[in-house]
């Protein structure tokens, strides 16, 4: 069983227009017509980062408008912490 960085499509992608390099999204499976997503990345220890998550239904590019800035956000807020 594939685990943790290297974790590929279909549960798990790359997002682009990211200012974090390593931003990817989990891909649930979801029922009906939701499209659930979440957000993370692995910090520097290898540790999964859980930022952002939500339905994407009914606005595909527009949450990731929103998710992917709120995402940027979080990270930088979890990394001041961890200071």
């Amino acid at each position: 069983m594939i685990e943790g960085p290297a974790l590929g499509r279909p549960l798990v992608d790359r997002i682009t227009g990211s200012a974090l390099a390593n931003l990817k999204e989990l891909r649930p499976g979801s029922s009906g017509s939701s499209e659930v997503r979440i957000l993370f990345v692995f910090d520097p220890a290898r540790n999964a980062v859980i930022l952002v998550g939500g339905d994407k239904s009914g606005s595909w590019s527009g949450w990731y408008r929103t998710a992917i800035k709120a995402a940027e956000d979080a990270y930088e807020a979890y990394r001041d912490a961890k200071k």
